[in-house]
């Protein structure tokens, strides 16, 4: 693995003692990959010096678990921070746990967070005693994971398991065209309270940077409604968009422990490391005018769930 700290600044990610790169690995199932192909792939952003990688159990049926535990069993375990997450909040948590570790071949991984908690009531019952989180507690005092949180579009979710101190690390979107909450409530909070943020949405599912399946597109359809270059660069966009610099740049201004990326083929990885090894802060005029095009390079591209803007 690349140790250069000048290639990709760490931060401690929250309270865990780890010192996470700015750039996280996402976004590894497409049952139209062969299994050994999205291992190199995988591996390949691992070797490039990233160290946080992030899975769950219906990114294709547990398809990303198995690649991200095969990438992941090939370096020194320690090096490499693995969230994985638990899908069904209202369910038993052990099994579920036990499920992914069997499909990653791991004795535990870094985190489990709730998948998508992101309705109030669900949330407030997994706080019960005996409810998600004790489970995901005891989870820990048993060594199946070092830390706990959740993932979740939205923000009063967030604030509320914030509050509730039932997180080690918190994921949510964070980009030119989320919920402005995110950036002004979620995140100056969980920097106060030491939490972790690992943030996606960067690239809006894709349709910031490149038009939609419909469109002339350079965009491929990939699993879970989202797109991606489908490792190809030879198409043009016809659509506005933005470029991956300046949502990446935009992300990284906003100053999230970890932006965790989907880069499912080399040349999205490259794309990728480049627009990270030019990064500078972006100035406040800067940042509005990429939140400004944003919307128009958004706009029909297909339904926008984590940020239902009307103007979309």
């Amino acid at each position: 693995m690349n140790d250069d700290p000048n290639w990709l600044p760490r931060r401690e990610l929250g309270h865990t003692g780890f010192a996470a790169t700015a750039l996280g690995i996402g976004d590894l199932a497409d049952r139209a990959v062969p299994l050994e192909t999205g291992v190199a792939t995988a591996r390949r952003a691992l070797d490039a010096g990233l160290n946080l990688i992030d899975t769950a159990p219906n990114y294709e049926d547990g398809y990303s678990e198995e690649i991200v535990g095969r990438a992941v069993r090939a370096v020194r375990r320690d090096a490499v921070f693995v969230i994985d997450k638990i899908d069904h909040p209202e369910q038993p948590v052990g099994p579920q746990i036990d499920g992914s570790l069997a499909r990653l071949g791991l004795d535990h991984t870094d985190a489990f967070v709730f998948h998508n908690l992101s309705e109030r009531d669900v949330f407030d019952r997994q706080c019960a005693p005996g409810g998600g989180f004790d489970q995901l507690a005891d989870a820990v005092k048993r060594g199946k994971c070092r830390f706990r949180g959740i993932s979740s579009h939205n923000p009063d979710v967030l604030l509320a398991a914030l509050h509730a101190g039932v997180c080690d690390v918190v994921m949510f979107p964070l980009g030119p065209f989320v919920d402005a909450r995110y950036v002004t409530d979620v995140l100056p909070l969980a920097r106060s309270l030491g939490v972790g943020t690992v943030c996606f949405k960067t690239f809006g599912a894709g349709k910031l940077v490149g038009d939609t399946s419909g469109y002339n597109q350079p965009l491929k359809s990939r699993p879970r409604g989202k797109v991606s270059s489908g490792g190809t660069d030879d198409a043009s966009a016809t659509l506005p968009r933005l470029t991956v610099a300046e949502c990446l740049h935009y992300t990284l201004t906003l100053n999230p422990d970890v932006a965790l990326l989907g880069l499912s083929y080399p040349n999205e990885q490259d794309a990728a490391f480049a627009a990270a090894q030019s990064f500078r802060p972006l100035e406040a005029k800067e940042m509005e005018d990429i939140r400004r095009r944003a919307v128009d390079a958004r706009r029909d591209k297909g339904p926008c769930w984590w940020n239902p803007d009307p103007e979309a």
